[in-house]
């Protein structure tokens, strides 16, 4: 692989994950099931988030209008994005976040699975497309 490109290690971790969700994913095989876990693990995530600042209190959610120079170029605009968040993530809060983004994958996989991608391939397209548009991408 190329130097600029996401390395052997991570591709070999991601294949092998996409093959183990494929061995194990009995139930929800259904393109539907699938849909239906896929949509209810983004609000669990969000969910759990959202328990971060309601149920303990680790993080606070202070969000505003962003503001930047108008004179300033795209590239430095990111110097002046704020990601809303005060705190930090206390360890038990930190664990469950990662379990469900986890599960997240675990579904992302299961439908790449069932429509034929690879998530390799649409990491490499992702990032060969980020690496192009650069800060053009998302503006």
């Amino acid at each position: 692989m190329k130097d600029d490109h996401i390395d052997v290690k991570t591709c070999e971790v991601v294949n092998d994950f996409q093959n183990m969700v494929s061995e194990v994913l009995i139930r929800h095989r259904s393109i539907l099931d699938c849909l239906s876990k896929y949509q209810e693990s983004t609000a669990r995530v969000n969910r759990s988030i959202i328990k971060t600042v309601t149920d303990c209190g680790c993080i606070s959610i202070n969000a505003n209008k962003k503001q930047y120079p108008p004179m300033e170029s795209l590239k430095e605009c990111g110097k002046y994005m704020d990601s809303h968040i005060k705190g930090k993530l206390c360890e038990q809060c930190r664990e469950v976040i990662s379990e469900e983004l986890g599960q997240h994958l675990f579904y992302l996989a299961a439908l790449c699975n069932i429509l034929d991608f690879k998530l390799e391939d649409l990491f490499e397209m992702e990032y060969d497309r980020i690496k192009t548009l650069g800060h053009f991408l998302l503006s």
